[in-house]
């Protein structure tokens, strides 16, 4: 019997680990920058650059057909 993820348990996943991100961020900036308001623009500044180069990459890697296959294909191997 298979596990299917509702894209609500996804978003949930999604924001949790955002958060736990921007938290990391912060305290790595806060650690350098000994200032917690510079430590907060930065991390979300970090984390907003960061999600828009991620959605980059991901558009990126769907324009090539490296490692795609059609699933005919892999019933066959």
């Amino acid at each position: 019997m298979g596990f299917v993820e509702h894209y609500k348990r996804s978003i949930a996943k999604t924001i949790t680990y955002r958060i736990l991100i921007i938290i990391a961020t912060y305290i790595l900036f806060y650690t350098m920058l000994h200032d917690s308001k510079a430590a907060l623009e930065n991390s979300l500044v970090w984390n907003l650059i960061g999600m828009i180069l991620y959605f980059l990459h991901e558009r990126v890697w769907n324009l090539t057909h490296w490692g795609k296959h059609s699933s005919a294909s892999s019933r066959r191997s």
